[in-house]
């Protein structure tokens, strides 16, 4: 059986790249081949940038109605049993691909479909004539002139999303700048990219003109140097990126060369803090969701809990309870033996043995300094990795400093609610919170004295409002949302009076 190949897709063609190279996707959870993906050459990003570019001359000026409707005809396709060229529909072609690349549970590969069409509706409707439309009044200054300010379209936008939600954030990452008027050049992760190009096809079938959206795939090696080369072009206006911090700066740095914008989507450090007066037994079930759905691999998961003392030990009680109640395992059935005898088994493996072993790390360091395991056995099998409860970390340890991305959670005390902000504020991320309190008076207080682009109360740390996607407040959580104020220009046309006018340097 032959394995399936990922193509570039450039001004409405499936090509190969241009010198052929090519790489090989693994699978997390069976360490087998899944896949290969055709690795973009330096000539194959600039013509996907060319044909943006051509393309946005004649894209900028369609009607709104018909960019909404190209998004209406997606959501319907996808939700519909029209088949891809493999010969599936959308949901299966989706979940089949997310599972294998990415070794994504059930319930997260449902959610890459589902949330997918959901993401393409409510974006049909939020782009409106009030969102991208302008306003015009008499200018201040100019006796009889008038002013129009427009929002306009930016141009080329690079866009790059991550493995660990890949149709859902690959989505997200392109379709505001498109329904603004841009258009797009999307670079896939390497360890996603047959996910993450069913995009192309989805949108060939909406009718979305060719060279509106490209995709390339690099592999690991060549993606840094291609993508300094992307940034550095002068067709690209701005970039959008969803991914770790780590490479979140080196493409700000990149950008900041040439003084183009981003829009960054980094890390997340979560915490969760819950006062004397929460629903107990409600917060512990958002807190182990939160923590350990997709083993913790998303921006949004919960981190940190700091609870007040006077509900400390029933919290963690709860918790730990909760969590025993599920594992990490192959719940995708290459290992049916263990699948049917666990019924347990409600977690993937990580993404990668290294971001396995990079948890475990933490692990052992916050062990050494004398964190304890309330749950969880500080080894791992392969990628995989038990679900993790620990208490006793401070600032300073890798595991309340640093992104884990894995299953941990880890739990402290406080004595006051002062103290409890100020632990949850220790952190250089700022991305999502959550708080937990039964005084809805109390919380619009505290939750305002939280340093977080979100705050939810009563409810888990992976929610966020369309119109008000995440954003981060600097650090390790990035700047700038997916928004139409991010992904169009403010431009302002003076009209001046006919009639002679006054030029200092003539009178």
């Amino acid at each position: 059986m032959s394995l399936p190949f990922t193509p570039l897709y450039i001004n409405g063609a499936y090509l190969p790249s241009s010198n052929g190279e090519t790489f090989k996707v693994i699978s997390p959870s069976t360490h087998q081949v899944v896949g290969i993906s055709a690795s973009a050459s330096s000539q194959d990003c600039q013509n996907a940038i060319l044909a943006a570019s051509n393309a946005f001359k004649t894209w900028e000026h369609t009607l709104l109605s018909e960019r909404r409707n190209i998004f209406i005809r997606a959501a319907e396709l996808l939700q519909s049993e029209a088949k891809t060229r493999k010969g599936r529909n959308y949901k299966d072609e989706i979940q089949s691909a997310v599972a294998e690349e990415t070794g994504a549970v059930p319930a997260m590969t449902n959610f890459n479909w589902a949330a997918s069409i959901g993401l393409l509706r409510d974006l049909a409707s939020l782009g409106n004539v009030g969102e991208l439309g302008g306003l015009s009044f008499p200018s201040e200054k100019i006796p009889g002139g008038s002013v129009a300010v427009e929002r306009r379209a930016m141009g080329v936008i690079f866009a790059i999303a991550p493995w660990n939600s890949p149709v859902n954030l690959t989505l997200r990452a392109i379709l505001i700048p498109i329904l603004c008027g841009n258009t797009v050049v999307f670079r896939s992760s390497e360890q996603s990219p047959r996910s993450q190009a069913i995009i192309c096809e989805l949108f060939e079938e909406a009718r979305l003109p060719p060279g509106v959206f490209n995709f390339i795939s690099t592999s690991r090696e060549s993606a840094p140097e291609l993508t300094a080369e992307i940034i550095a072009n002068p067709l690209v206006r701005k970039i959008n990126f969803t991914g770790s911090d780590r490479v979140g700066r080196a493409i700000a740095m990149e950008a900041a060369k040439h003084l183009k914008p981003c829009v960054l989507e980094l890390g997340g450090k979560a915490p969760v803090v819950v006062l004397n007066d929460a629903n107990i037994a409600e917060a512990a079930k958002a807190i182990v969701n939160g923590a350990f759905l997709h083993s913790g691999q998303i921006c949004m998961s919960t981190e940190r809990v700091i609870a007040e003392r006077g509900v400390y030990k029933n919290l963690c009680d709860d918790i730990c309870q909760l969590v025993r109640t599920i594992r990490s395992g192959d719940i995708l059935g290459s290992n049916q033996a263990e699948l049917s005898v666990d019924t347990k088994v409600r977690l993937g493996p990580l993404f990668s043995e290294s971001s396995a072993q990079n948890v475990l790390e933490m692990l052992h360091e916050a062990k050494e300094a004398g964190a304890n395991m309330l749950v969880g056995d500080l080894t791992r099998r392969g990628a995989y990795i038990q679900p993790h409860v620990v208490t006793d970390v401070r600032p300073g340890l890798g595991l309340w400093d640093r992104e884990t991305f894995g299953p941990v959670v880890v739990l402290v005390a406080a004595d006051s609610v002062d103290e409890a902000v100020e632990l949850a504020n220790a952190s250089d991320y700022s991305l999502t919170a959550a708080l937990w309190t039964s005084n809805l008076y109390s919380a619009k207080d505290v939750a305002a004295r939280i340093h977080s682009g979100y705050v939810n109360i009563n409810g888990t740390t992976i929610y966020s409002e369309l119109a008000y996607g995440l954003v981060g407040l600097g650090g390790s959580s990035g700047y700038g949302r997916f928004s139409v104020n991010d992904f169009t220009d403010l431009r302002v046309i003076v009209t001046h009076p006919p009639g002679p006018a006054l030029y200092p340097l003539f009178n």
